[in-house]
């Protein structure tokens, strides 16, 4: 049986200018690589260049850190932040809950089902309702609770968890706690929270009866990159579900909790497979 080739994954971003293509293209195909998807997006307003490409290693010649050093050249001519992956290595993803467990029920069952492609080393909660679910992953359960007194302490170990985890991404599966400026920056660009709304609108406590209060007409759901900016983070995915006067807050909740759980695991599976790259406050992504 024929071993199959090595796949990685190019994602990159530059000032837009003729030639980007052609310049990548000929660069794997010189390296005996071959394309097995590619997608690229120039934005007109910032005038950046977006491309993730999907390819094999046919040769088999080089090693990822090789392949890494011989690009360096083509991405310095054209100004390129750039990353490589490959695509056989399981991002590490690190998820957070409070009391609220849809979310995290739903992103460990994708998980266990081996939907969602991921390691999962860690989850963290500043309550113990979940410790149970996590043992029956047999995934480490961390409880930090936070109080005004120790917020800071906490967080410092929750950063010291994601480096000592080699953790690629933290997830907010419904952690029902502002984190720091300081946290969020350490963490820019891989750390995801789940919105229980349609941004932007009833922001704040008990949404959905705020929804009600308001006789909505679609509720929804949004995904985001988290910043010192609360609840003002790049959106990633956003979806909605239309309802009417007949449904109470009751029933608004256990809508809205499905979509979120959807709107959630979509924009952690796209993140795995490096398919969003950030372009100021918003986000390209190629699903």
């Amino acid at each position: 049986m024929t071993e199959r080739p090595a796949q990685y994954i190019l994602t990159l971003s530059c000032p837009d200018q003729r030639g980007i293509v052609h310049a990548v293209s000929g660069w794997l195909a010189e390296h005996g690589c071959n394309i097995l998807d590619s997608a690229q997006y120039g934005d007109p307003q910032t005038r950046l260049f977006f491309m993730r490409v999907h390819f094999a290693d046919e040769e088999g010649k080089a090693e990822p850190a090789e392949l890494r050093e011989a690009f360096g050249a083509l991405a310095g001519r054209f100004a390129m932040e750039w990353h490589l992956h490959d695509a056989a290595e399981k991002p590490r993803v690190l998820l957070m809950v409070s009391k609220i467990g849809h979310c995290l029920n739903d992103l460990l069952y994708r998980y266990r089902s081996g939907v969602l492609p991921v390691e999962i080393p860690a989850i963290v909660s500043n309550h113990r309702d979940f410790y149970q679910l996590a043992a029956s992953h047999d995934i480490p359960f961390h409880h930090l609770p936070v109080t005004p007194e120790n917020k800071a302490l906490q967080e410092t170990r929750l950063l010291e968890l994601v480096r000592e985890q080699r953790v690629d991404l933290v997830v907010l599966a419904r952690y029902m706690q502002i984190l720091s400026a300081e946290t969020c920056e350490a963490l820019r660009g891989r750390l995801i929270n789940i919105h229980h709304s349609f941004l932007p609108s009833f922001k704040g406590a008990r949404p959905y009866q705020q929804a009600y209060d308001r006789g909505v007409k679609l509720i929804g759901a949004t995904a985001h990159f988290v910043t010192g900016d609360l609840d003002e983070g790049p959106i990633i995915e956003q979806d909605v579900e239309r309802v009417d006067h007949t449904l109470s807050p009751e029933a608004l909740t256990a809508i809205g909790r499905d979509v979120e759980s959807v709107v959630l695991a979509r924009a952690v599976t796209w993140f795995v497979q490096h398919r969003i790259l950030l372009n100021g406050h918003k986000t390209v992504v190629f699903r």
